[in-house]
């Protein structure tokens, strides 16, 4: 659900005051995912925090009226589980080792020789 029109946009008022204080020059770290970003902020570099770590991310004019949060992902997806992908990923490391050449040595460049 969007915000009220009447309202303004949220940005976190420490985070408008760390951008004016620091500027473009270096990345600034914040806890605030929920600040939404204005045009001003088109070029400066965030550490957003996702739970765990903060993870760089750099604003660029589409960006413009999205959330930080969006563009810092809380959930690392590893893959998905269960028989049928095991079987999947099996068939494509049997393929992969089956397909691979074989190295063997240099009979190559002596046979080259020999034919002339």
């Amino acid at each position: 659900m969007s915000r009220s029109l009447k309202k303004e946009p949220f940005v976190d008022a420490k985070l408008l005051e760390k951008i004016k204080k620091i500027g473009k020059n270096s990345p600034i770290k914040t806890w605030a995912r929920a600040s939404m970003i204005t045009p001003e902020m088109v070029g400066i570099t965030f550490l957003v925090h996702n739970g765990k770590e903060h993870l760089q991310v750099k604003v660029v004019e589409e960006m413009v009226g999205h959330r930080l949060g969006e563009f810092s992902p809380t959930r690392k997806f590893k893959r998905h589980g269960g028989r049928m992908a095991k079987e999947q990923e099996q068939e494509q490391s049997s393929k992969t080792s089956s397909s691979a050449p074989s190295v063997s040595g240099n009979n190559g460049d002596k046979d080259k020789k020999e034919s002339k």
